[in-house]
């Protein structure tokens, strides 16, 4: 048997075509239910109601993202969304790059017990902070409202409380997995300390950055319970809780799916466009974290 013939067995082996294509199936099963809310929006109220469903794209018509968009709560939700998701963003990744620098560079008195409450904290149910952080927030409302309950400082408090602990831990790979000697290297080369370590360690943290920021963009953006609980208030909405409000207006006068799908699909896209532009950094920072350099 040539050695030709045995490198084509060995390259079509039945194990691994049957893996390839219970990849293939789950991947499908995965993507099922995105292929439907996106041809559900698309898809008259009507004919989504048929018997049997169709599963292609047919009479497709944009009226429903139309009625989403003109929807009178949706341009104020869209604004409280993107103005608390952008400062949790920016303030969990300031605070927890210098955490994660502290802890990983840094050897000082109760690091341990920092890093310890830092897993427990982990360990808290959300929904059994919800009491505290609303008393929390009545109680700073009342001496500052632009920090209270309603406002916008308010809920990225919480967002940012939330998401920094796993953030920290996150980054804190990326700082241990960068050499310490690069920055002695650079510092022997005549450069400071903050030289060195903006021109020589940053750069190489970036992708770790851009993947933290990704986890912590879509904590803020996608989140319900915890502002459900800061935002009392009816003119007060994120976009999560402007669907749902949308959704009890569509039940009131006869659920329409198809209108509740658009908006569904809608307050998905900032999500999209936002994985596509950061794909290629979050990657490589994912592939660079999972390793010790």
């Amino acid at each position: 048997m040539s050695a030709m013939t045995l490198a084509r067995r060995r390259r079509f082996r039945p194990g691994k075509i049957a893996l390839d294509v219970m990849g293939i199936v789950v991947a499908l099963i995965w993507a099922f239910p995105v292929y439907w809310m996106v041809l559900s929006a698309l898809t008259p109220n009507a004919r989504l109601r048929q018997v049997p469903p169709t599963f292609l794209p047919t009479n497709t018509t944009l009226v429903n993202f139309k009625r989403a968009i003109t929807d009178p709560g949706f341009l104020p939700a869209l604004r409280m969304s993107l103005m608390i998701t952008l400062l949790t963003v920016a303030v969990v990744l300031i605070f927890a790059f210098l955490a994660a620098l502290a802890i990983s560079r840094f050897r000082f008195r109760g690091r341990k017990s920092f890093i310890l409450a830092i897993l427990m904290i982990q360990m808290l149910p959300a929904e059994g902070l919800f009491i505290a952080q609303y008393k929390m927030l009545s109680t700073l409302g009342e001496s500052a409202p632009v920090i209270g309950l309603n406002s916008v400082l308010g809920v990225t408090i919480l967002y940012s409380a939330a998401v920094i602990p796993f953030t920290m831990w996150m980054l804190r790979g990326f700082v241990a997995g960068v050499p310490i000697e690069l920055e002695e290297a650079a510092m022997v080369d005549g450069l400071s300390r903050t030289k060195a370590f903006l021109r020589i360690t940053f750069p190489l943290l970036a992708p770790g950055l851009v993947a933290s920021g990704v986890y912590a963009f879509l904590q803020a953006w996608n989140e319900f319970t915890v502002a459900l609980v800061a935002l009392p208030a009816g003119s007060a909405h994120t976009l999560p809780l402007w669907l749902r409000e949308f959704l009890n207006a569509s039940a009131n006068r006869g659920l329409d799916w198809a209108q509740v799908m658009a908006a569904s699909t809608i307050i998905a896209v900032p999500v999209v466009i936002f994985f596509l532009l950061v794909q290629g950094r979050m990657t490589s920072g994912l592939v660079s974290g999972a390793v010790k350099g």
